[in-house]
């Protein structure tokens, strides 16, 4: 499936919103999903369904002093 993930369009396997965050190799737990300019809830990801063309914007929480 052909999705934009922040700004650069990627080719994936996953049909998830999870799915793709492990696909992706990131924390789900630290990781917020905007998805078509709408936040997804961090508890939906695994129910949330992607579809072709959708616009992703991933931003890691990362912590450190």
């Amino acid at each position: 499936m052909k999705l934009t993930i922040n700004g650069e369009h990627r080719e994936v396997a996953a049909t998830t919103v999870l799915g793709l965050l492990e696909e992706l190799g990131l924390n789900p737990v630290a990781t917020m999903v905007e998805l078509n300019k709408a936040i997804v809830d961090r508890t939906g990801y695994s129910e949330t369904i992607l579809a072709e063309d959708d616009l992703l914007e991933l931003v890691r929480i990362v912590g450190g002093g």
